[in-house]
C-alpha cells in the first residue's frame, strides 16, 4: 500500500510550485523550479490516475447495494480491482529516489581488452551497435576522439550522446564486454575469445565540481597518427592532467580552443563519476552485486557469435538475435535491466 501522506505531500509541493511559475514570482529560482516541476509532473498524473481508480472502485462497490445497478457494477469490479495492484505498482516506481544524473549526456569511452587485433575490431562493432542506438532512439552521436588501428579496429574512441534521459538508459553499458568468434584475422577458423571495454559516464556541467586550476596540468603537443588519424604539422593537440587524482584526457582535433573544450568536458565527466562512484560506495557498502554500478572490472555481457546469441550475466538473460542487436537493437535488453534495478530498489524500500 502507497502511504497516503507522503502523496498529499507530493500533490502539495507539485501545486505550490505550478502556482509560483504561473504568477510570475519564481524569479532566480526559476530554472530549478523548472526541473523540480518537470520530474513532479509524471508522479502527480500517476498519484491522480490512482485515486480516480478508487474512486471508481468505491463506486462500483456501491452500486452494488442497488438492484438496478448491480449487474453493471458486478461487470466492473473485476477490472477494477485487477487494476489498483498494477496502478500501486506503477505508482511505487514513479517515487521510487531518481539518479540525479539519468537526465543528462553521457559520455562513452570504449577500448579494447585482451585479444590484440580482434579486440580493437570488436570495439569498432561496439561503437557502431550504440550509434545505432542512438539513431533510433533519436540521440546526437559525436565521435569527440578516436584512434584506430591499421585494420580500422579502435585503439580508443571517446564519444558523446545527447537526447533525452540518455544516462538512465546508456548507463547499464559499462562493464567488460566480451566477443566469441572466428576473428577475420584467423586464417585456421578457430574461435577465439576477446574483450572490450565500456565506460559510461554522465556529462557533468561546470556546476556540478569545482576544478581548481592549480589542480590541472595543459600540455600541447604535435597531434600525429596513422589508420585514421590525420596528421598534424602543428602543436594543436592538448593533454590535461589533473594532479590530485593523476587522471589524463587527451584531445587531437584539429583546433587548439576546441581540443580545450573537449578536453576539459571528458575531464569533468570523469572526476563527476569519481565522485559519483565514491559517494555510491559509501551509500552500498552493505550491498554486493547491483545492477549498474558502473563497476567496469566486471564482464557484464557476452556476445557469441557462432552461436547467434547475446547473454547479460547480471540478469542472466539470453538473445538469439545477435545481428539485431549488433544492429543497435539494444531496447529488450536495457528494459529488462532497468525492471530488475527498479526491482532492487523497490526491495530496498520495502526491506
Amino acid at each position: 500500500m502507497v502511504p497516503t501522506d507522503k502523496l498529499a505531500q507530493i500533490t502539495e509541493r507539485f501545486e505550490y510550485i505550478e502556482a509560483r511559475m504561473a504568477s510570475g514570482t519564481a524569479g532566480d529560482d526559476i530554472a530549478a523550479l523548472g526541473r523540480e516541476y518537470a520530474e513532479l509532473k509524471p508522479v502527480v498524473e500517476e498519484i491522480s490516475a490512482y485515486h480516480k481508480a478508487l474512486e471508481d472502485l468505491a463506486e462500483a462497490e456501491a452500486m452494488m447495494d442497488d438492484p438496478e445497478m448491480r449487474a453493471l457494477a458486478e461487470e466492473e469490479l473485476p477490472e477494477l480491482k485487477a487494476r489498483i495492484p498494477e496502478m500501486e505498482h506503477a505508482l511505487r516506481l514513479a517515487l521510487l529516489p531518481k539518479d540525479a544524473a539519468d537526465a543528462r549526456p553521457a559520455i562513452i569511452e570504449i577500448r579494447p581488452g585482451t585479444g590484440g587485433e580482434e579486440a580493437a575490431l570488436f570495439a569498432g562493432d561496439l561503437l557502431r551497435m550504440y550509434q545505432r542506438y542512438a539513431e533510433g532512439q533519436g540521440w546526437r552521436f559525436q565521435i569527440v576522439e578516436e584512434s584506430l588501428t591499421e585494420l580500422g579496429g579502435i585503439k580508443e574512441v571517446i564519444a558523446n550522446v545527447a537526447g533525452p534521459g540518455v544516462f538512465a538508459r546508456m548507463k547499464y553499458e559499462s562493464g567488460v564486454h566480451r566477443v566469441q568468434r572466428v576473428p577475420v584475422t584467423e586464417s585456421g577458423g578457430r574461435i577465439h575469445t576477446s574483450a572490450a571495454t565500456v565506460a559510461v559516464l554522465p556529462e557533468a556541467e561546470e556546476v556540478d565540481l569545482d576544478i581548481p586550476a592549480s589542480d590541472l596540468r595543459i600540455d600541447t603537443m604535435r597531434a600525429s597518427g596513422a589508420g585514421g588519424q590525420h596528421v598534424n604539422t602543428t602543436d594543436s593537440a592538448v593533454r590535461i592532467t589533473h594532479l590530485p587524482t593523476g587522471i589524463i584526457v587527451v584531445s587531437s582535433e584539429k583546433s587548439q580552443h576546441r581540443n580545450r573544450e573537449i578536453a576539459m568536458q571528458v575531464m569533468r565527466a570523469r572526476l563527476y563519476d569519481l565522485e559519483r562512484q565514491r559517494a555510491d560506495a559509501e551509500r552500498s557498502a552493505a550491498r554486493k552485486g547491483q545492477v549498474g554500478s558502473g563497476d567496469r572490472s566486471e564482464r557484464i555481457r557476452t556476445y557469441n557469435f557462432p552461436q547467434g546469441r547475446m547473454t547479460d550475466h547480471r540478469i542472466n538473460l539470453t538473445l538469439y538475435k545477435l545481428d539485431q542487436v549488433m544492429q543497435g537493437d539494444l531496447t529488450e535488453v536495457i528494459d529488462a535491466l532497468i525492471a530488475d534495478d527498479q526491482a532492487r530498489l523497490l526491495a530496498e524500500v520495502d526491506g
